[in-house]
C-alpha cells in the first residue's frame, strides 16, 4: 500500500502482513506534526540485539530526564566527538550492556556484523510486512508529484526544500539555492538544553561550485560580450567587497539599513556600521532602498564579489593555473597500453581545457613528467623543435630542473606537445623496470607550480604499490587478521608519516591532486589517496584495468576531471549569527586552524559538512544565519569571492525542528561522521552509536511531539519515515563492516569518495536506483518509476537496472522476454547473453535506443562514470548484486530494513520506559 503524508493530527495505522489494523490507543493530540506509524504484528516480541553492536544500550548512563524523556547520552551527533567520552559507570568498552530482556519467546537479531545466520529461540515470529513499512521510493515519488517541475523561489526564511531527486527550477530571492546549500533541519531548536534532547545534528551540506541548469543561469553584460555564468559578479573596483567592521560578514540580504541609508546593522552580530560613500542610496517608505533590486549583493542568497590586491598571496595578482600530467611508465602500464592510450587522449583534451565564457581560449598551462623509479621533466617550449627530456634520479631531493619550457600555454606549443605525446609510448617501449615511486612525484609537481607561482592541479596516473628506495614508500600490510578487532582502525590510516606533511605543503602552494590509479592487486589506498582527500582532489579506480572494457569510463572521468568548473587555492569560511557557531567540518578538505578551511582545489562536485552548536540561546524572531565565503581563483587567474547566504528558523518547540528536517542531508552528515570517526574508534562502536542515535531522535519525538500510541507502533515524524531505512544502509556499508571478502583497498576508497559527496550523491550511493526495464515505454521519453532495492521486487520475467553512482548493475531474470533480450543484446536468447560485457551494442531500435537514453540521462547527473555489469539470475555474478539489494539482509552481515525496524523500537521502548 502507498505511504502518504498525513496532516496534522492524524495517526495512520499500517497495515501489518496478516491483514490486520495497527491497534491505536489514547487521545488525539491536537495539532501534532504529521507522523507515520509502523504497527509491530500482534503478539510478537521485538527481537532482542545479538552480541554484535548495532544495538546496544547507550554507552553512557543517560543525563537527567528532560521534558520527560532520558536526555540524550552523546553532547553532539558528531561521532569523531561522541568517541572521545570517558566511560562513565556502567561503561564496558568490551561488552554491550542490553539492559533487561523481554520475556517470551524471542527472534534474535540477525547477526548483523558477525555474519551468522538469524537464530531462533522459539516459535517463528509474524514478519511485518515490508509494504506497511516506510519506502524511500514512494517518499521520493510523492515529492516528485508535488513539487516537481514547479519554481521553488527561495524567498522564505526556514521553508524546506524539494527533495534532492525533484527536479524543479530554483529562484534565488534571496536565500542561497539548495543546489549550494542543504541543511539538516531548516528550524533550529533555541537552545542547547533542546538540541541535545532531539539529538538532531544542526548541521549544513555546502556544495560552493554546484552545477546550475541551463534555465537557472544569469545573464552577465561586461565592457567585452555579454556570457552566461551561475553567478552575478559584484565589483567595487579598488575598495573592495563591503563588510561588517566587526564580525567581517559580507554585504548580503540580511543587513539591516538604517538612519535613513547612511548606516547599516549587521544581521549576524548586530553591529552598526557606517556606509561607504559610493555605496550610499536613500531608502523608500518600507525601508529598503530603492536600488534594491540592482544590487545582487542585497537581493540574491549567492553572488560573486571581484577580491582586490588584499585577498591575493603576497598582494599580487595571481597567475592562471597550471595542469601538470604525470604518467606512470612502468612495465605493466607500457605492455597494457595504458600509457598510449592516455597520451592518445591528451592530444584530444588539451584543445578543451576550461575557460571564462568571454575569453577565446584557456589561459591553463600544462607540463608533463614521466616516472618509474626515477623522473622525466619534458621541456616543450615553443620555440624548439623537438621536446627535451631532463631526468630527476635523486628522488630523495626532487628538484625541478627547468622553468622555462616545463609550463607552456597549449595553443603556443602544441606542435612540440603533440610531437611529445607521439614519442612517450615508444621512448619506454623496451623498459622492464617494474618498481615505482609516488610521494615524490607529488613533491615533483608541488615545486614546479610553486616555483611559477600559480596553483594548479596534478594529473597522476599510476597502477602500483609505490615500493622504490624513496620517500613515501610503502609495503603490503593488508592484514585480513585485524578486522573485527580494535586495530582495524589502522587500515584507514596512512602506514607511514611522508604523507601529511606533503598534503599540507600541497595546500600551502595550491596543488589539487587527482589520482587515477589502476591497480591489480593491494597499493594501500589510505596511504596513497591522503594527499588527494586533502588537497580538494578526486581519487579514480580502476581495478583490473582491460583496455577494451575499461577504456571508456576511465576516459569520460578524465575528459569530466579536466573540463568541470573549479575555484583554486580556495579558503572556505562559514560565519554565523549570535547564538551559535561552526565547530566541526567533513570533506576533502585541509584545516591548519578551527575556522578557515582550505582547499588546494574546489571543484563542482566536492561537498563540505559543517556541523553548528549552540554557543547562546537564540532569537525566534531574528532566525539563524549562515554565510558561507569562497576566496579562490579563477580559472583566468582572477581572484574572487563566492558568497552564498541562508536564514533559517528558530524555534522553542521540537516539532517544528522535526517537522523541518531532510533525511538525505541527515544521512550526508551520518556518514560523513561515522567514516570519520572509524580512524579512531573501533567499527563495532560507531556502527553502536549510528543505532544509538537513531533510537534517540526518534523516542525524544515520540515522548514530546506525537499523538499517544500503543506501545507495539513505531511512531515516525513525517519528514523522518525513512531515517531508519537510511541509517541501516549506512550501518552496513562495506566501509563500516570489515569482512575478509571485502577488499581493504575497496573500503578505504569508498570512505574517500564519500567523504566529499553532495547530498544527491550520497542519498544515491547509500539506496540505489532500481528501475523495471521491461517496463520501458518505448514511444515515451519517461524514465520507469524505481521500485524498493530488494530481491522481493524482482521477477524471473523482469529486467532490473541497479544504479549507486559509481556503478551500474542490469539483472536479467531467466524467463525475461526473448523480444527484450534481442533489443538489447542483438543475441536470440538468454543463455547467449555474455556477462563478461561492460557495455551493450549500439543498436537500430526501439529498445537500445530507449535504454541507451535512461542510461544517459542516469550518467549525466553523477561525477563518476558507472561501470556496467551484466548479471543473470542464479549465475556466481548474483552475488555481487545483492549486496545492493539494501533492504534485504546482506550476505556479509547486516540486518534487513525490518530486522532494523525492529531493533530500533526496541531500543525506544528502553529509553522511555
Amino acid at each position: 500500500m502507498q505511504i502518504n503524508s498525513y496532516g496534522p493530527g492524524t495517526t495512520p495505522s499500517l497495515l501489518m502482513s496478516s491483514g490486520h489494523p495497527a491497534s491505536f490507543q489514547g487521545p488525539q493530540l491536537s495539532p501534532s506534526p504529521a507522523q507515520q506509524q509502523v504497527a509491530l504484528p500482534p503478539g510478537s516480541q521485538v527481537p532482542p540485539p545479538a552480541n554484535n553492536g548495532l544495538c546496544a544500550q547507550p554507552l553512557v548512563p543517560p543525563i537527567a530526564r528532560q521534558g520527560g524523556i532520558p536526555g540524550p547520552v552523546f553532547p553532539s551527533p558528531n561521532l569523531q566527538q561522541l568517541s572521545a567520552q570517558s566511560s562513565g559507570p556502567g561503561y564496558h568498552p568490551q561488552q554491550s550492556n542490553y539492559g533487561l530482556q523481554m520475556a517470551g519467546s524471542q527472534l534474535s537479531f540477525p547477526g548483523a556484523f558477525s555474519g551468522g545466520p538469524a537464530q531462533l529461540s522459539g516459535p517463528q515470529q509474524k514478519k511485518l510486512d515490508p509494504d506497511s513499512i516506510p519506502s524511500p521510493i514512494q517518499v521520493i515519488e510523492n515529492d516528485k508529484a508535488s513539487r516537481g517541475g514547479q519554481i521553488y523561489a527561495t524567498n522564505t526564511r526556514g521553508q524546506v526544500p524539494p527533495l534532492v531527486t525533484t527536479d524543479c527550477i530554483i529562484h534565488d530571492q534571496g536565500h542561497a539555492s539548495p543546489r549550494y546549500i542543504r541543511c539538516t533541519t531548516y528550524c533550529f531548536p533555541l537552545s542547547s538544553d533542546m538540541a541535545r534532547q532531539a539529538c538532531i545534528p544542526l548541521a549544513a551540506v555546502i556544495q560552493p561550485f554546484a552545477v546550475v541548469p541551463p534555465n537557472e543561469v544569469v545573464l552577465i553584460t561586461c565592457y567585452r560580450a555579454q556570457y552566461e555564468t551561475p553567478l552575478h559578479v559584484v565589483s567595487h573596483g579598488e575598495t573592495g567587497p563591503i563588510r561588517c567592521n566587526r564580525c567581517k560578514a559580507y554585504m548580503c540580504p540580511f543587513m539591516q539599513f538604517i538612519e535613513g541609508g547612511r548606516r547599516y546593522q549587521c544581521g549576524f552580530c548586530n553591529c552598526v556600521n557606517d556606509v561607504p560613500l559610493f555605496f550610499f542610496q536613500h531608502l523608500d517608505h518600507t525601508g529598503q532602498r530603492v536600488d534594491h533590486c540592482e544590487r545582487p549583493e542585497l537581493y540574491l542568497g549567492s553572488y560573486e564579489y571581484v577580491a582586490t590586491l588584499d585577498y591575493c598571496r603576497n598582494n599580487k595578482p595571481p597567475k592562471p593555473p597550471a595542469y601538470i600530467f604525470m604518467i606512470d611508465v612502468s612495465y605493466r602500464n607500457i605492455k597494457s597500453g595504458l600509457v598510449k592510450l592516455i597520451c592518445d587522449e591528451l592530444k584530444t583534451l588539451l584543445g578543451k581545457l576550461p575557460r571564462e565564457e568571454q575569453e577565446e581560449c584557456s589561459a591553463i598551462q600544462v607540463g608533463f613528467v614521466t616516472y618509474n623509479k626515477v623522473l622525466h621533466f619534458f621541456n616543450v617550449k615553443s620555440s624548439l623543435a623537438q621536446p627535451q627530456m631532463m631526468v630527476v634520479s635523486d628522488v630523495g631531493e626532487v628538484f625541478v630542473p627547468l622553468l622555462d619550457g616545463f609550463l607552456v600555454n597549449f595553443q603556443d606549443s602544441r606542435s612540440v606537445v603533440i610531437n611529445l605525446l607521439d614519442q612517450i609510448p615508444e621512448m619506454f617501449a623496451d623498459t622492464n623496470e617494474s618498481e615505482t615511486i609516488f610521494a615524490p612525484v607529488i613533491q615533483a609537481g608541488m615545486e614546479a607550480l610553486k616555483a611559477a607561482e600559480c596553483a594548479g592541479k596534478l594529473f597522476i596516473f599510476h597502477s602500483s604499490l609505490p615500493t622504490a628506495e624513496a620517500p613515501g614508500k610503502l609495503r603490503n600490510r593488508d592484514d585480513k587478521k585485524l578486522l573485527n578487532t580494535d586495530k582495524e582502525k589502522t587500515l584507514f590510516q596512512p602506514q607511514v608519516n611522508s604523507y601529511e606533511p606533503l598534503a599540507r605543503d600541497c595546500v600551502a602552494n595550491g596543488c589539487c591532486v587527482n589520482l587515477f590509479l589502476f591497480p591489480n592487486q593491494y597499493v594501500d589506498i589510505a596511504s596513497m589517496g591522503l594527499v588527494t582527500l586533502y588537497t580538494g582532489g578526486t581519487l579514480y579506480k580502476y581495478s583490473n584495468f582491460q583496455l577494451d572494457a575499461d577504456s571508456p569510463r576511465f576516459l569520460s572521468d578524465l575528459r569530466n576531471n579536466i573540463e568541470k568548473k573549479t575555484g583554486f587555492d580556495a579558503v572556505m569560511r562559514v560565519r554565523t549569527s549570535t547564538g551559535f557557531r561552526a565547530t566541526d567540518f567533513f570533506g576533502a578538505i585541509y584545516m591548519n586552524n578551527t575556522t578557515d578551511v582550505e582547499m588546494a582545489a574546489v571543484d563542482c562536485d566536492k561537498a563540505v559538512t559543517v556541523e553548528f552548536k549552540h554557543d547562546d540561546k537564540l532569537n525566534e524572531d531574528s532566525g539563524a544565519l549562515i554565510q558561507c565565503a569562497v576566496l579562490y581563483t579563477s580559472i583566468s587567474g582572477q581572484r574572487r569571492l563566492r558568497i552564498h547566504n541562508i536564514g533559517l528558523n528558530c524555534s522553542s518547540q521540537l516539532a517544528d525542528v522535526y517537522k523541518s528536517c531532510e533525511t538525505d542531508a541527515l544521512i550526508n552528515f551520518f556518514a560523513k561522521s561515522a567514516f570519520k570517526a572509524i580512524l579512531s574508534q573501533p567499527l563495532k562502536m560507531v556502527r553502536e552509536m549510528l543505532v544509538n542515535h537513531t533510537a534517540h531522535m526518534l523516542a525524544c519525538y515520540r515522548k514530546n511531539c506525537a499523538s499517544p500510541s500503543a506501545v507495539s507502533q513505531l511512531v515516525l515524524p513525517d519528514a523522518m519515515k525513512v531515517l531508519p531505512m537510511y541509517m541501516n544502509c549506512l550501518s552496513k556499508s562495506c566501509v563500516l563492516v570489515g569482512r575478509p571478502e571485502i577488499p581493504t583497498d575497496e573500503r578505504a576508497y569508498y570512505r574517500q569518495l564519500v567523504t566529499s559527496m553532495g547530498v544527491a550523491d550520497t542519498q544515491l550511493f547509500f539506496y540505489p536506483q532500481l528501475l523495471p526495464v521491461h517496463s520501458l515505454d518505448l514511444k515515451s521519453d519517461a524514465i520507469p518509476a524505481a521500485v524498493r532495492c530488494s530481491e522481493e521486487r524482482l521477477s524471473e520475467g523482469g529486467a532490473f537496472l541497479l544504479a549507486n553512482g559509481l556503478i551500474m548493475f542490469l539483472w536479467l531474470g531467466v524467463s525475461v522476454p526473448p523480444e527484450l533480450i534481442q533489443g538489447l543484446f542483438n543475441v536470440p536468447s538468454f543463455t547467449h547473453i555474455r556477462t563478461e560485457a561492460t557495455s551493450l551494442p549500439d543498436l537500430d531500435n526501439p529498445y537500445s535506443k530507449k535504454f541507451k537514453s535512461v542510461l544517459k540521462h542516469i550518467q549525466s547527473q553523477k561525477p563518476y562514470a558507472m561501470k556496467l555489469m551484466i548479471v543473470k539470475q542464479r549465475e556466481q555474478s548474483e552475488m555481487l548484486f545483492q549486496q545492493f539489494l539494501v533492504e534485504d539482509k546482506s550476505i556479509y552481515g547486516g540486518a534487513s530494513y525490518v530486522d532494523f525496524l525492529c531493533c530500533v523500537h526496541k531500543e525506544i521502548c528502553q529509553l522511555l520506559s
